[in-house]
């Protein structure tokens, strides 16, 4: 996964002068943000020229443990050399709502009509989520805006989200998704009836990008049962 954020950069940077990535919090980037924040990523991937966003956010302040900016932070961020000014968090101070419509502007005076990062990096919960669009809730269904706010019912947190659209517009989406407990999630992810409403990461179909899933063996166990 390091080596193709590293290529898409690159390749990002040769083709329009920047590389746009929308980074993921949760636990599923923490050995990928290990690898990127040492040699030989450190020095080979084009840091200067990469502007950083978050797919979702929880709407808490920066400095609580459960904020994924904070995370992405000190994981990642304060260890590579992306001039600060090309770093874009969500501002979860603000109200839920508020943070959304001001993520979004700042979205829309990024991208202007293009819309289209380069790079999204996924996590999925064992519930079937996706950013932060839960099973049963108004963001799985939005389907004008950039950004919206997520509700995790389970631990009654408001978030704010980049909503299914946007998302399918990028040019690259990766998927991580680790451990025994996502198995049989996956599983029905990926080969179950279509049912977003209970699977959001269903959702997940770049418009004219690649899809690219990252899983360890616990996570796929169930894989092998099926044929295609």
């Amino acid at each position: 996964m390091a080596e193709a954020f590293q290529t898409i950069a690159e390749q990002a940077v040769e083709k329009n002068g920047r590389f746009t990535v929308a980074l993921t919090g949760g636990s599923s980037p923490l050995i990928l943000h290990e690898l990127l924040s040492k040699p030989p990523y450190t020095e080979s991937v084009p840091w200067d020229k990469t502007f950083v966003f978050w797919g979702d956010e929880r709407a808490v302040p920066f400095d609580d443990e459960q904020n994924n900016a904070k995370m992405g932070f000190e994981t990642l961020l304060n260890h590579i050399p992306v001039p600060a000014t090309q770093i874009f968090r969500i501002n979860s101070e603000l109200p839920a709502e508020m943070a959304a419509e001001a993520y979004e502007a700042i979205l829309k005076k990024h991208f202007k009509e293009d819309r289209r990062f380069d790079l999204i990096l996924l996590g999925m919960g064992a519930d079937g989520h996706t950013a932060s669009i839960f099973p049963g809730t108004a963001a799985v269904h939005e389907d004008k805006r950039w950004v919206c706010t997520g509700y995790n019912a389970e631990q009654k947190s408001k978030r704010i989200t980049l909503t299914v659209p946007l998302i399918n517009k990028a040019k690259n989406i990766f998927f991580s998704v680790f451990g025994d407990g996502k198995a049989k999630t996956l599983l029905n992810v990926r080969f179950g009836d279509y049912d977003p409403d209970n699977f959001p990461s269903q959702l997940v179909k770049p418009e004219d990008g690649n899809l690219t899933w990252y899983i360890d063996e616990a996570a796929g166990k169930f894989l092998n049962t099926v044929s295609e």
